[in-house]
């Protein structure tokens, strides 16, 4: 299997504060990663981190593929929906030669964004002000965005934040299927949901530990230190864990962490 990235004992945080420590996983051609870990436990920094918007404080990240084959889904509350950009031209700003001559017409590029934008289903929206759509629909403009420069490793930050059930369910079936081309790595504090599509985990708690596979026990979790607790129903794999003494938060789907 190809290697696309080698993380090597990095340790990343800001002004010298440490959140990530001593970090050590590689990414392969066809892997599909799910990135686990407590709010504040450097499941971003890590993204960051491989994205080559910060650079470790340790360690080093050695790349077999150029940056520009890596797309980023970020979180949509990180986008500024007062900006004054068409749809168009934010799946456009995706491929690397558009951002260096975004303003000069390029109709290969253009084509390329519609056939994104139908393929997500919203060709209709390719007009529109990023300001005047729902999260789903930001979710998939940003989707097509990070696919147009034909990633070989697609980077996607807890994309089922601020969406609604429907749209989470059909962002996971196309990304079963981008995955067939791409590697992923996927950030998620909703690990009942993910164990049934990602082939394995990292649990990030300031340590990285990765796991080669996507049934995790709660025993692994307490070994790992990454203190999640899982609440799902159906045929998705899932574990209880037992009653810890760390803050509990709740997201959209009731889950507890």
């Amino acid at each position: 299997m190809e290697k696309l990235i080698e993380i090597r004992n990095i340790s990343a945080g800001y002004d010298n504060n440490v959140v990530l420590e001593d970090g050590t996983m590689d990414i392969y051609a066809g892997d599909f990663i799910g990135v686990i870990g407590p709010n504040g436990g450097g499941k971003t920094t890590l993204l960051k981190t491989v994205l080559g918007l910060i650079k470790p404080l340790s360690g080093e990240i050695i790349y077999h593929i150029g940056r520009d084959r890596i797309g980023y889904l970020p979180q949509v509350n990180q986008v500024d929906k007062r900006f004054p950009i068409s749809v168009i031209d934010v799946v456009r700003s995706g491929k690397a030669k558009a951002k260096r001559h975004f303003f000069t017409p390029n109709h290969a590029d253009i084509a390329k964004a519609e056939k994104l934008l139908d393929e997500a289903g919203i060709p209709e929206l390719r007009d529109k002000a990023i300001g005047e759509l729902s999260g789903g629909q930001m979710q998939r403009v940003f989707l097509c965005r990070a696919l147009m420069s034909d990633p070989q490793l697609l980077i996607l930050d807890e994309p089922e934040t601020f969406v609604d059930n429907k749209f989470e369910g059909e962002l996971y079936a196309m990304l079963r299927q981008l995955n067939k081309r791409m590697a992923i790595l996927l950030v998620s504090h909703d690990l009942g949901t993910i164990a049934y599509y990602v082939k394995t985990i990292a649990c990030v708690n300031r340590n990285l530990h990765y796991h080669p596979s996507n049934i995790i026990s709660a025993e692994q979790l307490a070994a790992y230190n990454c203190p999640l607790q899982i609440i799902t129903h159906g045929d998705i794999p899932h574990t209880v864990l037992k009653v810890h003494n760390h803050e509990h938060t709740h997201d959209k789907h009731g889950h507890t962490h």
